[in-house]
């Protein structure tokens, strides 16, 4: 149901949709509306699963129907689609090393809730475990995005310093305050932008990961 919801908004929205998910933890929400309660080794297991049938389900060009998943998401010939606008990237919310692992075989980006909660080496240390996973499983690092919710206060040159050398390319602001927003991208995008652009120019430097929203434009590619 989960993939489905997403591709029809997709399909609403014009292909603009991201899915971010976890492993569950708030155990007590979930209680309440009917899941289950699992162990944090299972919620990991049960969220492999279910990046296996969301997928599959959003593969509507397969004329087979469905079958995916195991132990908690079992679906055994399920119609697939509909198919989404474009192809949607799994985000998984991760801090710990199994979550990790399944990020760096699995998803297409690392969003690791909130800096303040993370330990202070805990984007170096997610980012060494998901490049190891996924180079394990065939992939190549730089296809994962690194993305970050951050406060207002964050200064560009904070942000500037996290781009460059943890591969962080998407900020995600924590407010909703018009006033904020506005300054944020009228200020610190920009700067930051600039900053990251002039150090790779003196370095020689190329992005980190593949793309996001203040990695500067590649000449000649219309990017919003």
């Amino acid at each position: 149901m989960l993939a489905r919801a997403a591709a029809s908004l997709d399909l609403l929205c014009g292909g603009r949709i991201n899915l971010a998910i976890g492993a569950g933890a708030y155990w007590d929400a979930v209680e309440s509306v009917g899941g289950r309660r699992l162990t944090p080794r299972q919620g990991v297991e049960a969220l492999d699963e279910a990046i296996d049938v969301i997928r599959g389900i959003w593969d509507a060009a397969e004329p087979s129907a469905l079958h995916a998943g195991g132990e908690f998401y079992k679906v055994d010939g399920a119609e697939r689609g509909p198919a989404p606008a474009h192809d949607i990237p799994i985000w998984l919310g991760a801090y710990k090393p199994r979550m990790l692992d399944l990020v760096g075989r699995k998803a297409d980006g690392w969003l690791p809730s909130l800096l303040p909660f993370m330990e202070p080496d805990g984007v170096q240390r997610g980012n060494a475990i998901i490049d190891d996973a996924a180079r394990a499983a065939g992939r190549d690092p730089r296809e994962i995005t690194r993305l970050l919710n951050i406060f207002p206060g964050k200064t560009p040159e904070a942000l500037t310093q996290m781009a460059l050398e943890d591969g962080v390319s998407t900020f995600i602001l924590m407010s909703d305050a018009p006033e904020i927003l506005e300054r944020f991208a009228a200020e610190v995008i920009p700067a930051v932008r600039e900053q990251v652009a002039r150090e790779r120019k003196q370095t020689g430097g190329m992005p980190a990961v593949a793309d996001g929203a203040l990695t500067p434009p590649i000449p000649g590619e219309d990017r919003p």
